[in-house]
């Protein structure tokens, strides 16, 4: 039985409860699987700021560096908005990121069947969607030089400039193709090439990196194209591979197709320790109660193992028992209507848990 490191970063508010579930689901499921875990946890954000005054110590950045993967809950809250901007617990996530070299982020965007009512699209629209957005984290216009308002011949203006170099886009379409391998094999690389410098070396180097995967099929769309289109016709897209600013804005309206911020995860990936985290809040008002939603952490949990670990068939186990617990009925509190049966977060982490045997 091979052994893993996994550091897990619980964070604020509801942190400690999804974390707790997704850790009890990843060592089942990873056991089955043959492989050990060994975990380790770490503090980050505000409750980093309450023990050392400051975001994130240098124990979990060294403690990261040496992990196989890192599960991340939730950073912030009201308790911490009057701490100095240089120290705000959201500064943990970025100064990870910057420390490991994490320069992709990956969000699956998948209906369950069971939960095809929230999305805000008809049924025969949403069923069967399963889009991977891969967006560039590290590079591009919030990374650029940046002139901050000043008086120009008697008129205010600001700037900030969009840059991107061919190493960098080279590095995510790979990973982007990479990632459409092991599903449908299908990329489609959004940009503004029409308009932007940046996005014509985007779309150039796009197409030169993705020839060398002959069995992936690369197309390109505009952004407000791309928009339009995860409106009006989601099925199409497999795997899209965009900048940071574009995928800023296309991952939060693919998130909402889906109906349920809680049930989303997400991978954070580079050439090291992968960061795997659900893409909502801490919710502190809710922290404790029994109340959180821990399914989007449990499904990052199947990323970690998908992406990090090599353990493909452990990864579609976790997907496979949340999916067969929504179909029983089971729903936290955010997602419960008359007719389904109202569970807490340790009741709906014991029904997944049971559901992978």
């Amino acid at each position: 039985m091979s052994e893993k490191r996994i550091v897990v970063i619980p964070g604020d508010g509801i942190g400690e409860e999804i974390t707790a579930a997704a850790v009890c689901i990843l060592k089942k499921a990873a056991g089955k699987s043959g492989i050990q875990l060994h975990v380790e946890r770490h503090l980050a954000g505000g409750a980093a700021i309450d023990a050392y005054g400051l975001p994130l110590p240098d124990s979990t950045i060294q403690a990261a560096k040496r992990a196989d993967a890192i599960l991340l809950g939730a950073v912030g809250g009201p308790k911490w908005d009057g701490v100095a901007p240089e120290i705000r617990a959201e500064k943990a996530i970025l100064g990870l990121r910057k420390e490991l070299g994490l320069y992709a982020n990956l969000r699956p965007i998948r209906v369950a069947k069971a939960l095809i009512e929230f999305s805000p699209l008809k049924p025969e629209a949403i069923s069967g969607v399963d889009i991977l957005l891969v967006r560039e984290l590290n590079g591009g216009i919030y990374y650029g030089a940046k002139n901050e308002a000043a008086v120009v011949n008697g008129v205010e203006q600001a700037s900030d400039l969009e840059i991107y170099s061919t190493p960098e886009v080279e590095r995510i379409v790979k990973l982007a193709c990479q990632a459409a391998q092991l599903r449908r094999k299908q990329v489609v690389s959004v940009d503004k090439a029409n308009v932007l410098a940046s996005s014509r070396l985007w779309r150039k180097t796009a197409q030169e990196t993705a020839a060398q995967y002959r069995d992936v099929t690369l197309s390109h769309l505009y952004v407000d194209n791309c928009a339009m289109q995860l409106i009006l016709a989601p099925k199409q897209f497999d795997v899209i591979v965009t900048n940071n600013l574009f995928g800023d804005i296309l991952s939060d309206e693919a998130a909402v197709l889906t109906g349920s911020i809680g049930m989303l995860p997400s991978a954070s990936l580079g050439d090291g320790t992968g960061l795997y985290e659900p893409i909502h809040g801490s919710a502190p008002d809710i922290a404790g109660k029994g109340l959180a939603n821990p399914v989007g952490t449990i499904l990052s949990a199947a990323m970690l193992l998908r992406y990090s670990l090599g353990a493909e068939e452990a990864a579609a186990a976790i997907e496979k028992a949340v999916d067969q617990v929504l179909v029983q009925g089971y729903r936290t509190v955010d997602l419960y209507k008359p007719g389904s049966t109202k569970v807490s977060t340790e009741e709906i982490t014991s029904l997944i848990e049971k559901q992978l045997g």
